[in-house]
């Protein structure tokens, strides 16, 4: 099979279908498209009073497209949990170059220098498809979703796709959909996209923009966590 190309796995994405691996050290990879799709309604995370707090206390510095590499990697990392991944060489090898050319960005959590959670996933028009998430420290991958969801919506992303429901997925707002529904929201997150930059979302926007109050103010630093906190209560 030859190597996954950038242009190759764009174009599925932008039809529903995604790239897996049976193991970490898979030859090749399959494509899935899921009769049934999990998305995170980017109006409806439900931020929970313990996570809140947590956001809101900056228990973790967090970043974003500061370690994408670092972050696959510890997504592809074996766990008590998990023994194997479908985060294959090959894949981890497509998605460190997408994030080269911008299309592939990541969220990290950091407790002092060290990388303790996160996720990574791909860009395309209004849309965000999440790719994986991952923890070594208590609620650190909610804190990313938590500043995800924030970054997206500042954005103007229209689509968070988390491709398959998990329990855990469900207790943050995750809902299933069904194919031909998913494809509808796929189609509108990707209008006019191709050859026009304002009709994508805008990854760096929360870089730019903080909130406060019910309004926005440019910021001059890192972005709070009780303004993420403040966010994204006013938008659930």
């Amino acid at each position: 099979m030859p190597p996954l190309s950038l242009d190759l796995v764009l174009g599925a994405y932008s039809v529903g279908v995604f790239p897996m691996a049976d193991a970490r050290d898979a030859d090749e990879v399959y494509w899935v498209e899921p009769p049934r799709r999990a998305i995170l309604p980017l109006d409806g995370f439900h931020l929970g009073r313990s996570l809140r707090r947590t956001v809101a206390a900056d228990r973790f510095r967090v970043t974003a497209d500061q370690a994408f590499a670092a972050v696959i990697q510890l997504c592809a990392e074996s766990a008590a949990d998990r023994p194997d991944t479908w985060i294959s060489g090959e894949i981890e090898r497509v998605f460190v170059d997408l994030h080269a050319r911008g299309f592939a960005h990541s969220v990290e959590c950091w407790d002092g220098d060290r990388l303790v959670g996160g996720l990574y996933g791909l860009a395309l028009g209004r849309a965000f498809f999440g790719e994986s998430m991952v923890s070594r420290a208590t609620d650190a991958s909610k804190v990313a979703l938590a500043w995800l969801v924030a970054r997206l919506r500042v954005g103007g992303f229209t689509l968070l796709d988390c491709q398959f429901q998990t329990t855990h997925l469900a207790t943050l707002g995750a809902v299933e959909i069904d194919r031909a529904d998913y494809l509808a929201l796929l189609s509108a997150a990707l209008a006019g996209a191709v050859g026009d930059a304002s009709a994508a979302g805008d990854w760096a926007a929360l870089d730019r923009v903080g909130a406060t109050r019910g309004d926005t103010r440019s910021v001059s630093g890192p972005v709070a966590g009780k303004d993420i906190a403040q966010l994204l209560v006013q938008t659930s």
